[in-house]
């Protein structure tokens, strides 16, 4: 009997996997023909699925029948065209193929020894982005800073939440625990991971500070400052602050230099989240809202939300490199060795909370390689000119009214019917699998947002969605 060993050998990969990769470019050229909400009930998926494995292997011919049989009713098509709701998170073929060859090598890239590549190719690729958004110097790897990837924005927050901590603390909490009366400040539209984070390094919930926001949802400093000083009156310890260049729900952009100023003043960490805006940065025109990053301890954005690469992808840079290593960094004998030792590479396990990587920033190069500048430019500007255009249709319409002016590519707007009309408008145009798109609450009301980024959108779905948003409205009034 034939010695089986249960591997696809080399030869059936290539077979399959330029199937898979015809099967991917084919869901590309057919995917407005998918409704773009997801149609399924719960549970629908799962009872379709066999409750028990497989004792014996199965085909990848049966695999892929089953993926578009029984899986693809399941997606939410994230990459459609139609795909207005919560934020892009768009990917390009550029990135796909990246993210295959760095699947394909299979590196573990913890340290620097376990991957020179993985680590050489992403301190470059950030210096890269850093030099492509006006980023100032500090954030650079040539000079006290420098950029790290991580999952995603809300691991980021994390790490500048506990880096603060450690800074704030003199490096005591680490070996102590907390026992200083820590506080926190963000705004009340400050995105939810920042509460979570302030949980998780043992500050406490208690210890976050909410500020008011002004009439275009951004952060009062005043309040900020006024906050801080009640704190201090009170014997509590100020130590981190974040700003927002775009919240969430509105894309509000906060006053980020004068938050800056209060933060340096107050020997507070200085934390930037620019999750889906700050692909924007590639544009000149747009860095008027990064006005005093060169205040900033510690900024992210999210390449796989508006720059094409796909998930995940969080870039952060940090000013002082040395207050991150100091504070993540953990030395057992397994990963010993001279280059670490020798004190000229970066091991950026000890930059963030998780000791593996994934060779992530291979995507990315493909991507900034594959784009240029000027192609990445070319497609956040269209984005933007189509937001101008669809605020354009809400300004001339009498039924819709906009609830806030749009910065760059999510459109704010309601229909003057009141919440629940707004509701059953928009739950009755995603129900059809034409678009999605979602809502949020800003002072109370339920707003409807469009948000406009996806790799292939065109003008044509966009007014195809304006179309239908009024046609409905129309109908249901």
């Amino acid at each position: 009997m034939e010695n089986q060993n249960y591997h696809m050998s080399p030869e059936q990969f290539r077979t399959e996997g330029k199937k898979i990769i015809d099967w991917i470019a084919d869901y590309y050229e057919n995917i407005e023909k998918y409704p773009v909400l997801s149609q399924v009930k719960p549970g629908e998926i799962i009872s379709s699925l066999p409750n028990h494995p497989p004792q014996k292997g199965e085909s990848m011919e049966q695999m892929m029948q089953d993926i578009d049989e029984k899986i693809m009713p399941g997606i939410t098509h994230w990459q459609s065209p139609n795909f207005f709701a919560y934020f892009p998170s768009n990917t390009s073929f550029p990135s796909i193929l990246g993210d295959l060859v760095s699947s394909g090598l299979g590196v573990q890239g913890m340290i620097w020894a376990t991957g020179p590549a993985a680590t050489e190719v992403e301190t470059r690729v950030l210096d890269w982005l850093a030099e492509m958004m006006g980023m100032p110097e500090k954030f650079k790897s040539t000079s006290s800073g420098g950029g790290v990837i991580q999952d995603t924005a809300s691991t980021s927050a994390l790490t500048a939440v506990i880096a603060a901590r450690e800074r704030a603390t003199q490096y005591e909490s680490n070996k102590t625990g907390v026992r200083q009366k820590l506080v926190a400040y963000i705004s009340t539209q400050t995105h939810s991971s920042l509460e979570k984070a302030i949980k998780m390094a043992g500050i406490g919930k208690d210890n976050l500070r909410l500020i008011a926001v002004d009439e275009t949802f951004a952060m009062r400093p005043e309040v900020l400052e006024s906050q801080i000083q009640k704190d201090k009156d009170a014997g509590l310890q100020p130590f981190f602050i974040c700003g927002a260049l775009g919240t969430t729900s509105s894309n509000a952009m906060d006053p980020l230099r004068e938050i800056g100023e209060i933060a340096n003043k107050e020997n507070c960490w200085f934390h930037i989240d620019a999750a889906m805006s700050g692909t924007a940065m590639l544009c000149p025109e747009f860095r008027h809202f990064m006005d005093g990053v060169e205040l900033a301890d510690s900024y992210c954005f999210n390449p796989h939300k508006w720059m094409f690469t796909n998930f995940d992808c969080d870039v952060f840079w940090v000013a002082n490199r040395n207050e991150l290593i100091n504070t993540f960094s953990i030395l057992p004998e397994y990963l010993k060795n001279k280059a670490t030792e020798s004190g000229a590479v970066f091991d950026y396990r000890d930059w963030h909370v998780q000791l593996g990587r994934r060779f992530r920033s291979l995507k990315l190069w493909f991507v900034i390689r594959h784009y240029g500048v000027e192609g990445l430019q070319f497609h956040i500007r269209k984005h933007v000119e189509l937001t101008r255009t669809f605020t354009n249709w809400i300004n001339e319409s009498d039924d819709f009214e906009l609830v806030v002016e749009p910065p760059l590519n999510l459109v704010c707007f309601r229909h003057k019917k009141g919440d629940d009309f707004n509701m059953k408008l928009m739950n009755a145009i995603n129900e059809t699998g034409k678009l999605f798109f979602t809502h949020t609450k800003l002072n109370d009301q339920v707003v409807l947002r469009m948000s406009i980024g996806q790799t292939n959108t065109e003008e044509e779905h966009v007014k195809a969605a304006w179309e239908m948003i009024s046609n409905t409205a129309s109908l249901l009034s």
